[in-house]
């Protein structure tokens, strides 16, 4: 099963039978599945916590924690998702921003598409691409901030008829990675990735032509002490110096 192909798997079904489990139940955003594969290691080694990680896009985990959804702890990937749901009393309070996300473009490596960060260069891009894959902006984050990039550069107009939609930017990047669109949007921390890395290239996108991606989390209300620990956890140097590994900036 591929590395992004659990994100799919996040429905009010198995929220649902998250709720009859014991433990601690995590609500992670797909771009950050490799850096919190390795955080929850770290952090597993510190506790004895009975952990449960589900990934998703942000948008989706908000309408199922709105609707009851048995999560603890939601590690979004933006600062609107989690403020949602403080305003709507779901949260202990208004959270921490734990980290600033990068965004990426990939290519496949067999798609005969160069990648430079200009604009002639990424309109010859787009222009040879068959389909541009992004996660869904209304649901992720990461899709917003490739609207908004691809607006800012005058390239939106050239890209809209091919942009190819997942649920969250870790489908996104397996459209890429499987050969299903030629090149696409994606957090730099999976276009880091060994095995995004094996299948693409990748290029840094101008930061200052999308609204910063400042991802918080927030502990939902009766959260138990495992979520509370790993909360603090995540603000720690030990997890930092992880999220720095993966091309995340500090808030």
């Amino acid at each position: 099963m591929s590395l992004f192909s659990t994100s799919l798997l996040v429905p009010l079904l198995l929220c649902a039978n998250l709720a009859f489990a014991q433990g601690t139940t995590v609500a992670v955003a797909a771009n950050m599945k490799d850096a919190f594969t390795e955080i929850a290691s770290a952090f597993k080694s510190t506790s004895k916590s009975d952990m449960r990680v589900v990934y998703g896009s942000s948008g989706n985990f908000t309408a199922q924690i709105m609707n009851g959804a048995p999560f603890n702890l939601f590690i979004a990937a933006d600062e609107h998702f989690p403020m949602e749901l403080y305003k709507n009393g779901k949260t202990i309070d208004e959270g921490v921003v734990y980290a600033v996300g990068k965004l990426a473009l990939i290519a496949k490596n067999n798609s005969g598409i160069v990648l430079l960060d200009n604009k002639v260069e990424l309109a010859k891009a787009i222009t040879k691409a068959n389909k541009v894959a992004i996660a869904k902006p209304e649901l992720a984050p990461y899709g917003k901030a490739a609207v908004e990039f691809l607006k800012a550069e005058g390239l939106w107009d050239l890209a809209k008829d091919k942009l190819v939609y997942g649920d969250n930017i870790g489908v996104a990047t397996t459209y890429v990675v499987t050969g299903a669109a030629e090149i696409g949007f994606t957090a730099l921390s999976l276009a880091k990735s060994p095995e995004v890395t094996k299948e693409t290239t990748s290029i840094l996108l101008n930061p200052s032509l999308y609204e910063p991606i400042r991802q918080r989390m927030v502990l939902i209300k009766g959260a138990p002490q495992d979520a509370k620990d790993l909360y603090r956890f995540m603000q720690g140097a030990q997890a930092r110096a992880i999220l720095v590994k993966y091309g995340y900036a500090k808030p």
